[in-house]
């Protein structure tokens, strides 16, 4: 009834995931990092252990295969070339030959019992639903209020139809063409992909299945290397319009503001170049305002301490300037 679809860049989450499916269900994992397919045959498994095709015998492989063949049940690799999570997705579902497609993340934990509580989400439900999403949570400190990140990471809980746990009608995904491999990063593919297959028709629905999302930490820039996002949000309002958040369900970005902050320091600078001192302390002050409001507003909610304090203080400023960039990035190339 269901093939069980995962794009994976190597993270060492994956043996996790894969712990947590059943060993009868079907799995397709698909590596999508670069590099050449050289195929060797492995050792024929066991009858209880993996079966294991398509799979690279490189070094950097070594991780993914560790992980494959700790996992219970028919796992199925291929390869995408290093296109991107949208690419990787197409590519596993196609390969699946179910009349449902489940997607997870690489970095997620299904509960105990999620492969029989997908299929009773899925079992007969009408044909105009195209698509189930799971109940995703996120696990959060107990002993003190979650950093900027975590609560990032907590909006996955109410998320509109987002691929860490999604299963979709496989007519759905062949009557739209599957995921737009112009999104080239796990950002909005999977946004783009409801709003699609809404708009032929069928309904999506939440299920009762339940996927934990933990947190992790991707380092003191992460929340400035997220911006990258805004480029796709360029996309997004390319084809569905400006009005593709109230679709989603989602709140207005902060975009706007980002570009009167970027626009107030750039006059800053360019006036003092130009010796206009004046116009330089007016433009600077309502800069500092807005990176302060910014700041505050992802210090507050936090612990506040003071490596949380030195990181909202420093990655406020460069969002701004650095979001603006990658939207007019965006723009132009959706024009193009």
């Amino acid at each position: 009834m269901i093939t069980v679809v995962i794009p994976t860049i190597g993270r060492p989450t994956l043996a996790a995931t894969l712990a947590a499916i059943d060993p009868k269900t079907e799995v397709v994992v698909v590596d999508d990092r670069p590099g050449e397919l050289v195929v060797d045959p492995l050792p024929e498994p066991s009858v209880d252990g993996p079966l294991l095709t398509g799979v690279a015998s490189v070094e950097r492989d070594v991780d993914v295969l560790g992980a494959l063949r700790a996992a219970g049940g028919r796992v199925k690799v291929l390869r995408s070339g290093g296109r991107g999570p949208a690419a990787a997705r197409n590519v596993g579902w196609r390969a699946a030959g179910t009349p449902w497609v489940v997607f997870l993340d690489d970095d997620v934990i299904p509960e105990a019992g999620w492969d029989k509580a997908v299929r009773a989400d899925l079992d007969n439900l009408p044909a105009d639903v195209g698509g189930s999403q799971g109940r995703i949570e996120v696990p959060l400190p107990i002993d003190r209020p979650p950093t900027d990140a975590e609560r990032n990471t907590a909006g996955l809980a109410t998320a509109e139809w987002i691929t860490a746990d999604m299963a979709y009608r496989r007519a759905a995904l062949e009557r739209v063409g599957g995921f737009d491999e112009r999104f080239p990063r796990a950002y909005r593919e999977d946004a783009d992909l409801a709003l699609r297959v809404r708009a032929a028709g069928y309904r999506l629905v939440r299920g009762e299945r339940v996927t934990r999302h933990p947190v992790r930490d991707d380092g003191f820039w992460a929340s400035v290397r997220f911006q990258r996002g805004n480029a796709d949000d360029a996309l997004m309002r390319r084809v569905h319009g400006p009005g593709w958040r109230a679709a989603l369900g989602g709140a207005p970005g902060r975009l706007r503001r980002h570009a009167v902050t970027t626009g107030a320091g750039l006059l800053a600078i360019g006036a003092g170049l130009a010796g206009r001192r004046g116009a330089a302390a007016a433009a600077g002050a309502v800069w500092a305002l807005l990176t302060a409001e910014f700041a505050w507003a992802r210090i507050a909610p936090g612990p506040r301490t003071k490596e949380e304090i030195r990181r909202m203080a420093v990655t406020s400023a460069l969002i701004p300037p650095v979001a603006c960039a990658h939207r007019l990035r965006g723009e132009l190339r959706v024009r193009r």
